[in-house]
């Protein structure tokens, strides 16, 4: 069974019309994101920076190949396993049927490619979204918390810069007050009046 939800809500749609206007004027709008759920990619978000990895990738544990997975479940024994109801029994699901790197000569047992609380992040994309961070001329804050680190770091080192910086939320945060522009609200009703042309 293939994964089709399209759940992307209009802030994502209008963060990818964006994108594509200011391509247009020979510009760059990156996306910057700590969501692994693919949906700015789904709204038609090409340049994007997933900090956290993606649901839609898997990663062997043995010799670290990265590869698409839009499988869901990734494997038939996870088939009605983990549902979101508190009541399900644990279910011992045997190793040899979890999902399996496909790599004949490796046959590593397949993990999500997501950073889990406690993992460290890709040092990689950790680097290219501090490079993007560093050369930006307006940050948007769309939809956080705040308190996840080092990402809840980005907009007042970007803000300590002089760069303007708007957060678009339905609350303030400990870094609203960093913020040059505060739009409160859904992020599906701010985002796109304020993006739009």
């Amino acid at each position: 069974m293939m994964m089709t939800c399209v759940c992307y809500v209009k802030a994502h749609v209008a963060i990818a019309e964006a994108e594509e206007r200011l391509s247009q004027e020979g510009r760059r709008l990156v996306v910057v994101t700590q969501n692994i759920d693919e949906l700015h990619k789904r709204a038609g978000s090409r340049n994007i920076i997933e900090l956290h990895g993606t649901l839609f990738k898997t990663q062997c544990t043995k010799c670290d190949a990265i590869s698409i997975n839009y499988d869901s479940p990734i494997c038939t024994a996870l088939h009605g396993k983990g549902t979101p109801n508190p009541g399900t029994e644990n279910v011992k699901i045997a190793t040899e049927l979890l999902p399996r790197c496909s790599k004949v000569e490796c046959g590593g047992l397949l993990r999500p490619y997501v950073v889990w609380f406690g993992e460290n992040l890709n040092p990689d994309v950790l680097k290219a979204a501090e490079r993007e961070l560093d050369q930006c001329d307006l940050c948007l804050v769309v939809g956080t918390s705040a308190i996840v680190y080092p990402a809840a770091m980005f907009a007042p080192s970007v803000a300590a810069r002089g760069v303007p910086v708007a957060e678009f939320n339905t609350e303030t945060t400990s870094n609203t007050s960093d913020c040059r522009f505060y739009f409160e609200g859904p992020c599906g009703s701010t985002l796109p009046k304020a993006l739009d042309p």
